[in-house]
């Protein structure tokens, strides 16, 4: 039977690839607590079940496999990155650096102790620290080692077998540190200081989660029958009431065109579209509210101009209300600026810079006639734009050739690495030029979830019943030492970040010590405890910064132990 089954699955190991992805992302689902092993760790393990068929996949798939991941985690993650590396979150990346190094040292000390060899050091590593991308760079690294090609493989098995020995209270020993152990120690509770961060942040707005919106929103519309406006022009209303526009008027049930000169009589309905204070307001000016009145049903459309106008650069938004001409801004309504895929504040003191993406609300026309004078609208599309990508991609794997010696020790960022770092550079780019690099989100978690996973089950079916045999031998001592892995440098750093660094507020230090440590299970369990989105931003730099420097430990690891 199991004769049988290699020959049928030599010609196919492909099959097994996606067996392992699926059954693993099935059992990576079942959560206990606030532990969920995930799909990656779960089809790791799978595919180590698997390999016991004695059918591996080829290389060269490993190798596309990672460096779409990889590259998609930078592209994703380098705008975010980049802006990182200013004064103002010196903080954010002290504590990510400060964590890989203890990371390290850690890994390092525990290896020479238990005498360790690199596929275990590095798979400890990469479960300890749950940076499953360690896993590839170390393996590439390895790779490149002048040892016999059987000596590389078992090295690299060893790699996967450290990673899913330690992966389990890699995740878990995170949530406890950040969810437990943290506010304990700071002697605060993360909602408290969550709500306490968001008052002083929002100065009395509201933030919406995804799904949510206001019931009273700022853009709305009103249809009323005209009684006091008997005899005044559409101008006269729309001047004397800011931010309306009169869309429709109907007289004698018959839709007429309109201009700004029209002039409005009794019994005559109108649609007004406008922010929802000027609307309200100039009910008294018009007339009646009615509830409905066939026919004056309206479109309006949002879209995202990228500002190119010469003319506008450099103005405040006060002064572009203030000085524009009545018919370039005419049923337009901003609402909302971004620099750099940054949102901005919307105050009149507000400069635009060439390139800031503004977003407008208005008819079809109406935004037909901002888009062509201000600059072009950002192009919406599904499609990913793989001239860009593609060479983004090519470019990091040029990169992850190139070889550095200190001494002996062989230094590269090899393919993962040089993805990686392509990666950031190309999402960088695409924040300052957004007509080109399109990678919708669902297109860019594709490339993250399949690349990864698919790598890490195509290693896992290389291991065979060695891994079996070495997780039976050493899987207790191996726990042990992946439990010392996850917690020193997450308590290290705990107290850097408190003691050195000055974090007073322990939902921002748990957002930036899960992001730190590269965290996702610790991190929704930390904004579960919070309540709102504050511990975001300080897991957003340190979790990018994290990506880089976690990863990068994969070739140190290799050339170090």
């Amino acid at each position: 039977m199991m004769e049988w089954l290699q020959s049928v699955l030599k010609h196919s190991p492909e099959i097994l690839l996606f067996l392992s992805i699926a059954i693993g992302f099935w059992i990576g689902k079942f959560q206990v607590g606030k532990f969920q092993l995930g799909g990656v760790a779960g089809s790791l393990l799978v595919a180590v079940i698997l390999s016991l068929i004695g059918v591996s996949v080829d290389n060269g798939v490993k190798s596309i496999l990672f460096a779409l991941f990889i590259y998609a985690v930078g592209f994703e993650s380098g705008p975010q990155f980049f802006k990182s590396l200013g004064p103002s979150s010196i903080k954010e990346i002290l504590l990510a650096a400060f964590m890989a190094i203890c990371g390290l040292v850690t890994v390092l000390v525990m290896a020479k102790i238990f005498h360790l060899d690199k596929g275990l050091a590095a798979g400890l590593a990469a479960g300890g620290m749950t940076q499953s991308a360690i896993i590839g760079t170390a393996g590439d690294a390895l790779s490149r080692l002048d040892l016999p090609l059987a000596e590389i493989q078992r090295l690299q098995s060893n790699v996967a077998i450290g990673y899913a020995v330690t992966y389990v209270f890699g995740s878990l020993g995170a949530i406890i540190v950040c969810v437990n152990l943290l506010p304990k120690f700071m002697g605060r509770e993360i909602r408290d200081d969550a709500i306490k961060a968001q008052s002083e942040l929002l100065k009395g707005a509201v933030e919406l989660a995804p799904g949510q919106e206001m019931a009273m929103p700022e853009i709305v519309s009103r249809i009323y029958q005209v009684e006091q406006a008997n005899g005044k022009t559409i101008q006269d209303i729309e001047s004397k009431v800011n931010n309306i526009t009169i869309e429709k008027v109907k007289r004698n049930d018959r839709l007429i065109d309109i201009t700004a000169e029209t002039v409005l009589k009794t019994n005559d309905v109108v649609l007004v579209v406008g922010r929802r204070t000027g609307v309200v307001e100039s009910a008294s000016s018009l007339g009646k509210e009615l509830q409905s009145s066939e026919g004056m049903e309206l479109i309006m459309e949002t879209t995202d101009v990228i500002l190119k106008n010469s003319k506008y650069i450099n103005r405040t938004l006060g002064d572009l209300k203030a000085n524009t001409p009545p018919y370039l801004k005419h049923g337009i309504y901003i609402l909302g600026i971004k620099r750099n895929s940054e949102s901005v504040e919307l105050t009149d003191d507000f400069v635009f810079h060439r390139g800031d993406v503004v977003t407008v609300y208005g008819t079809q026309s109406d935004l037909n006639r901002v888009i062509k004078e201000a600059g072009q609208a950002l192009p919406e599309s599904l499609k990913t734009d793989w001239v860009f990508h593609g060479a983004g991609i090519a470019i990091g794997l040029i990169i992850g050739l190139i070889v550095v010696r200190i001494g002996d020790i062989p230094l590269t960022l090899g393919a993962g690495g040089g993805a990686l770092l392509s990666g950031l550079v190309f999402g960088w780019i695409r924040s300052r030029d957004q007509i080109h690099g399109n990678m919708p989100l669902a297109a860019s978690q594709l490339l993250k979830d399949l690349g990864l996973a698919g790598f890490v089950a195509a290693v896992g079916l290389q291991s065979g019943l060695q891994a079996i045999q070495t997780v039976k031998e050493s899987g207790l001592s191996l726990f042990l030492i992946g439990v010392v892995v996850t917690l020193v440098p997450l308590i290290l750093s705990m107290l850097f970040g408190r003691y050195v660094l000055k974090y007073d507020n322990v939902a921002v230090f748990a957002g930036a010590l899960s992001g730190a440590r590269s965290a996702n299970p610790a991190f929704g369990a930390v904004l579960d405890k919070a309540g709102n989105s504050i511990p975001t931003v300080p897991f957003a730099i340190t979790y990018a910064l994290a990506n880089v420097f976690l990863t990068l430990l994969g070739p140190v690891i290799v050339g170090l132990a």
